[in-house]
């Protein structure tokens, strides 16, 4: 299997299960649509309700290979954004679902996934707002980031002028080293790795490097070569910085029962911008599912079903936050 770099989902994604039974949604005519990459097209879909929109929005996916509808080909068939792409049509409000450079449809836009940067991800989403602002005859659009995508937003957002505001959900509050030190600590199993990973990140935030063969073979993959210089760049990056000098309205959510992107990275969000309205999901989890009880086996079940619908209060909290924000 090719590598890819695993941002916040990490190798938890890894372990979930790779079969799921298919879902048929309604049909509702999906618009392929692109902009130029650096090397080929970026491609993406335009979901737009009946009637006019009231707003277009951009949905940012999260990270390593996840693609538009919020799959991965580690398993994750949750079609988490298409889902919110749908309640959203609902609402009133046109999405442009993206895959990222050198990623399924937009395979063509760079040769190797691996090196592309959270600022080359954030201008793909300026020339993404400039095309759905000329198709909808809209002033600006939002940005509806999910995971690593909401720091994308974030850091995409600092060029405010395309942007009507920011919906972050379940994105880091810590900068990538600290969040990833918690990940790894978090799970007993991994003491004996610790040393390696802990000294691995240290080396990787100073922008040096790792030599992986010195590592335990667990976390070879984790740090391998090809994503050693996407690790380096994300690590430069403070989610708090970001949003604490954004000029936009911003929506938090943050589920509750997320076991990758804790309640913590939320509160450290809203305390960083103040004026940003925080919504806490009770029994929402990582991929925007419910989970009626606190066991990480049924949590994770969740990913690998595309049966299950969206969470409640999801589309409702952006729904409103836009026609709020509008006024």
């Amino acid at each position: 299997m090719s590598i890819h770099k695993y941002g916040i989902i990490g190798a938890l994604a890894a372990v979930l299960a790779l079969a799921a039974p298919g879902y048929t949604f309604a049909q509702t005519a999906e618009t392929v649509i692109e902009v130029a990459g650096p090397q080929g097209a970026l491609k993406g879909l335009l979901l737009a309700p009946g009637g006019a929109a009231g707003a277009a929005a951009i949905v940012i996916p999260g990270s390593g290979p996840t693609d538009l509808d919020g799959n991965s080909v580690l398993g994750v068939k949750a079609a988490s954004y298409r889902y919110l792409a749908h309640g959203l049509a609902a609402a009133g409000i046109a999405t442009v679902r993206i895959d990222k450079r050198g990623m399924y449809t937009s395979a063509a836009a760079v040769a190797d996934p691996n090196t592309v940067t959270i600022a080359e991800y954030a201008s793909d989403i300026g020339a993404w707002a400039d095309l759905v602002k000329r198709n909808r005859g809209l002033a600006c659009v939002w940005l509806i980031g999910h995971s690593e995508g909401a720091l994308v937003a974030l850091a995409a957002a600092q060029q405010s002028a395309r942007y009507c505001g920011v919906v972050a959900i379940a994105g880091p509050g810590f900068p990538f080293g600290k969040l990833l030190r918690q990940q790894l600590q978090a799970n007993p199993a991994n003491a004996p790795l610790l040393n390696g990973a802990m000294t691995a990140i240290d080396e990787l935030e100073a922008g040096r490097r790792v030599d992986v063969g010195a590592l335990h073979p667990a976390l070879q993959q984790l740090f391998h070569p090809k994503v050693q210089g996407y690790l380096i760049d994300v690590m430069r990056y403070d989610p708090q910085e970001l949003i604490g000098k954004l000029k936009v309205p911003v929506l938090i959510l943050q589920g509750e029962r997320d076991l990758q992107v804790s309640v913590e990275n939320a509160m450290r969000l809203k305390a960083a911008s103040p004026g940003a309205r925080l919504v806490l999901l009770p029994h929402t989890n990582h991929v925007l599912k419910q989970v009626a009880a606190a066991d990480p086996a049924a949590n994770l079940a969740t990913y690998a079903d595309p049966a299950l619908p969206l969470a409640p209060g999801i589309v409702e909290a952006i729904s409103a936050f836009t026609q709020e924000s509008r006024r």
